[in-house]
């Protein structure tokens, strides 16, 4: 099973377009995302959200596809922050983050 993320690859040259006096915040926050990066958004039960960037080799991985089916029944398709925002405990997400950093070397 694959994800279509088109907003993703977009992002940039979107903010770019945008005019000068737009939100900056959210221009610097792309902005800080390095190539083959993206911005995710953890929200945990008690609705505190934290900010990660991980490589986007991680989507193809079937625990991180778990978090995106999860994702998508929980909040669909519309990201307000304009990342992806996952349901999922701080703890959890970073214990997942490091198995997947030791799968690839």
């Amino acid at each position: 099973m694959g994800f279509r993320l088109p907003g993703v690859v977009n992002a940039k040259q979107l903010l770019r377009r945008s005019s000068p006096n737009g939100n900056r915040a959210a221009a610097a926050l792309v902005a800080d995302v390095p190539k083959g990066y993206l911005a995710v958004y953890v929200v945990g039960a008690e609705s505190n959200m934290k900010r990660f960037v991980i490589p986007v080799s991680f989507l193809n991985q079937p625990s991180f596809q778990e978090l995106l089916n999860q994702a998508e029944q929980e909040f669909g398709f519309d990201h307000p922050m304009g990342g992806l925002t996952i349901p999922c405990t701080e703890d959890s997400f970073v214990d997942l983050i490091s198995r997947l950093n030791a799968l690839q070397g």
